[in-house]
């Protein structure tokens, strides 16, 4: 996601790359993308496939010679020194190169490069995750309901515009939204337009697109969005 400063921010403020999660495939996203700096990464939870490539972020390490900021909420940082203890608690004799990264606790909105990011809190399962808003674009993977407490972060300063959710299937699941539970929160948060991620292979592409309402689609590797 790339973050470029707004109108009233001063000229030190530069446009940044924020990358969400860092899936198992991460080197091959950023090739394919050309993807040649990450900034900051948010977390929204600590599963495999949304931590695994953490350690392909060496190579914007050293491409930027800066070290990067992830950040999370408090378990998801848990999880990560744990899954990733040779990064965040080196034994003395390192073998190759680790990524240089720092740790940020998500406790509410935050500032960078200008630009507010508020973090949603979503059910996926019994696991609290998160969600991100930033401005009138929300990005809500890896979830099957919404608390009643998080509602008025997506509806606030004229709602959400933009929406990308979790929607895996068309049989219901215990920790994803199904389509027909992800329509039913794009017809309560009223966004132009909603595309749904976390997809399986039950869901054939142009069938599914088929016959979602207007301005609902499938998203797909690839997709490039621009947010006002």
């Amino acid at each position: 996601m790339e973050v470029a400063p707004g109108p009233d921010d001063p000229p030190s403020v530069t446009p940044c790359s924020i990358l969400v999660d860092t899936s198992t495939d991460l080197r091959a996203q950023a090739l394919a993308a050309g993807l040649r700096r990450v900034d900051a990464i948010l977390f929204t939870h600590t599963h495999a496939d949304h931590i695994f490539g953490l350690d392909e972020t060496r190579r914007f390490n050293a491409i930027q010679q800066s070290p990067i900021g992830c950040y999370a909420n408090a378990d998801t940082l848990d999880g990560l020194r744990q899954t990733f203890s040779y990064i965040f608690n080196p034994p003395k004799q390192r073998g190759g190169g680790i990524p240089e990264l720092r740790l940020f606790e998500i406790v509410g909105p935050f500032s960078m490069a200008g630009i507010e990011i508020v973090p949603i809190p979503v059910m996926h399962g019994r696991l609290s995750v998160l969600g991100f808003r930033v401005g009138p674009f929300a990005y809500l993977t890896d979830c099957n309901r919404i608390p009643d407490s998080s509602w008025p972060l997506l509806t606030a300063d004229g709602g959400v515009k933009t929406l990308i959710i979790d929607a895996l299937r068309e049989k219901p699941h215990t920790t994803h939204f199904n389509i027909a539970e992800a329509l039913d929160v794009v017809a309560r948060l009223g966004p132009d337009r909603a595309w749904f991620t976390h997809v399986c292979h039950d869901l054939p592409h142009a069938a599914t697109n088929a016959r979602l309402p207007r301005g609902v689609e499938l998203a797909y590797d690839g997709l490039t969005l621009d947010i006002p």
